[in-house]
């Protein structure tokens, strides 16, 4: 393992050693990222936030594994929490392509900077776009977050990776006018592939949203408005 970047001090909250449902037609395990500067109230995760001091799986664990499934596994997903936080993001994603594992990266966009700095590294990325950019903290409970996404957003674009732009959605955070005024704005701004998610009251902490997580209007009545918004 001479190829390993020692610098790597990635926080790892976790391991999925196989998914099918995380890259799109890829087969991957998935490290689960610690931190995050968000607060949605929909996050299937919260026990990855905030950040320990230390993490649940050594990196090196975390390599070993990967080496012992070269030839089964197509990929390695970062997602979290918010995998850009990390300062060590970087660093792992060069490990994990020396044992030639193509990359896979999940964000939420909120540190645009460093998502410019790996996209050079990164063969697919799944963005979240949470809310109309200007009514972001309905959703992350932090004022400024949507132009933060944003920025990611035109980042992404600029750079020709593969991607998908995926919405949760919640009806007690967005209306269905909301999510087709955000389909409409990321046509404009040329995304290609927007996905719809319904929220998953699996780990979410807030009782709130898991019981009125119910909807009034059809799904495909929805998905069709938005489909409609792309060419």
């Amino acid at each position: 393992m001479s190829n390993r970047d020692t610098r790597a001090t990635l926080r790892v909250g976790g391991l999925t050693p196989l998914s099918a449902g995380d890259w799109p037609g890829m087969l991957a395990a998935v490290v689960w990222c610690q931190g995050c500067p968000w607060r949605c109230g929909y996050c299937h995760n919260p026990h990855l936030i905030p950040a320990r001091g230390d993490s649940e799986i050594r990196w090196d664990d975390v390599l070993d594994f990967l080496d012992r499934r070269r030839g089964l596994l197509d990929g390695v997903v970062f997602s979290g929490g918010e995998p850009t936080a990390q300062d060590a993001l970087a660093s792992a994603m060069r490990d994990v392509r020396s044992l030639g594992f193509s990359v896979g990266l999940h964000t939420g966009g909120a540190y645009p900077r460093r998502l410019a700095e790996v996209l050079p590294l990164v063969n697919w990325v799944g963005l979240d776009a949470k809310a109309p950019f200007d009514d972001y903290a309905r959703v992350t409970g932090v004022e400024g977050s949507g132009a933060r996404a944003r920025a990611s957003l035109d980042i992404l674009l600029a750079a020709g990776v593969p991607h998908e732009i995926r919405t949760t959605v919640h009806p007690a955070l967005l209306a269905d006018a909301d999510v087709v005024d955000l389909a409409r704005t990321l046509a404009d701004r040329g995304v290609k592939r927007h996905v719809l998610q319904p929220f998953r009251p699996q780990g979410c902490a807030d009782p709130a949203l898991v019981r009125h997580a119910g909807r009034k209007g059809a799904w495909a009545s929805l998905a069709d408005h938005v489909a409609a918004c792309f060419k």
